[in-house]
């Protein structure tokens, strides 16, 4: 059975391919629009399931996976930075202070009726900003494009003192979860999903071991 991702986030390509599956990638083209009274929770689900619905209706015999992280911080919901004003707004709310990280998985096959999407979620907590760190950052040009202006397997990474929970989770796509959905679908993964844990092959992982 054919696997599509529904994402032409490279992140997500990378980090999918560490489970030593075939697949292809299709981008969704759904656009994000929070929806008024949803959670963060709930509003990333509907955000992951849209993205494969979208690309399942074109490829209903395929299985296709969708996934959409947002930032939850007091309560309020932070997507991706409309330019580095927006960024800037963003990271000085993060300063310092903890946040939740929701990344939802949707695993949507057509011809099979099959459509199911859970959440991981991780607490990040970030470094104050003393020294100028924030401002350098910014001037990276990095935030643009991520959820919450920042990277964490990136120069992102320096802003972050700790995290609790799934380190992929936080890059966007949490691979136990998704290892799951795909079991659950009678799909084989080729890795050991516990060694690969253990091994920790992507960029700035080893540092938030926990």
């Amino acid at each position: 059975m054919q696997l599509i991702l529904a994402s032409s986030s490279p992140r997500r390509n990378e980090l999918l391919a560490l489970l030593g599956l075939a697949f292809k990638i299709y981008p969704s083209d759904f656009h994000e629009h929070p929806s008024i009274g949803l959670s963060p929770f709930e509003q990333v689900k509907q955000f992951a399931l849209e993205k494969a619905r979208s690309v399942a209706k074109i490829h209903p015999h395929a299985y296709v996976l969708g996934s959409d992280t947002v930032i939850e911080l007091d309560g309020r919901l932070l997507g991706k930075p409309r330019d580095l004003g927006d960024a800037w707004v963003m990271l000085r709310g993060l300063a310092g202070r903890s946040h939740h990280v929701h990344t939802a998985v949707a695993l949507i096959n057509g011809e099979h009726n099959h459509e199911t999407v859970k959440v991981a979620t991780a607490t990040v907590h970030m470094k104050p900003d003393e020294g100028e760190r924030y401002e350098r950052y910014l001037e990276s040009g990095e935030s643009l494009g991520k959820a919450g202006s920042y990277a964490i397997q990136g120069l992102g990474g320096e802003l972050v003192e700790r995290i609790e929970g799934d380190y992929t989770t936080v890059v966007g796509l949490p691979l136990k979860l998704v290892a799951d959905l795909l079991q659950s679908a009678s799909y084989q993964i080729p890795v050991n999903v516990e060694s690969l844990y253990q091994r920790k092959p992507y960029a700035n992982w080893p540092r938030f071991a926990v």
